[in-house]
């Protein structure tokens, strides 16, 4: 990556839009998934650190913090930057079971985080390029414009690129 690319950090139930070329980051994604659309031919992309499945009121203060309302979120915000909702595409990463042997459904966190994600994306009609859920570890994540590449790394150090 040339030095003096731009790089937004987003934190826990964030969401951030760029306009590359840059990097999108995001760390301590235990069972909360980080999710990135993007229009790779306007060069926008948008990423949400999403903590919960879906929001407990229409009126939400906080639309980055669950599934459904942070991709519809995303969505919106590429596309008033001038993207085409037509070529939107995503990846995602996270959703692990940072409890393990936990058989109640309550600290099923992240696998309900990751099937909210993906049910979202669906419905909405946005195809997904790539993901890495589940399991155990937990993840940073980076995505970069105009490569739209979307680096994974767990919390023992393995290096997935989506």
């Amino acid at each position: 990556m040339v030095e003096d690319q731009t790089e937004i950090r987003v934190g826990i139930a964030e969401g951030a839009l760029m306009r590359g070329p840059g990097r999108l980051v995001t760390a301590g994604l235990g069972s909360c998934v980080g999710v990135v659309i993007y229009d790779a031919q306007s060069q926008l992309a948008g990423l949400a650190h999403v903590m919960l499945p879906q929001r407990p009121s229409p009126d939400t203060k906080v639309p980055q913090k669950y599934a459904d309302s942070a991709i519809d979120w995303l969505i919106r915000e590429i596309v008033q930057a001038g993207g085409n909702a037509l070529r939107l595409r995503a990846k995602y990463a996270g959703g692990a079971q940072m409890f393990q042997g936990v058989k109640m459904e309550a600290l099923r966190v992240g696998e309900r985080n990751a099937a909210a994600v993906e049910k979202n994306l669906a419905a909405r009609g946005i195809p997904v390029d790539g993901k890495d859920i589940g399991g155990n570890q937990g993840r940073t994540l980076w995505f970069e414009l105009p490569s739209c590449v979307l680096v994974v790394r767990t919390a023992r150090g393995d290096v997935r690129t989506l």
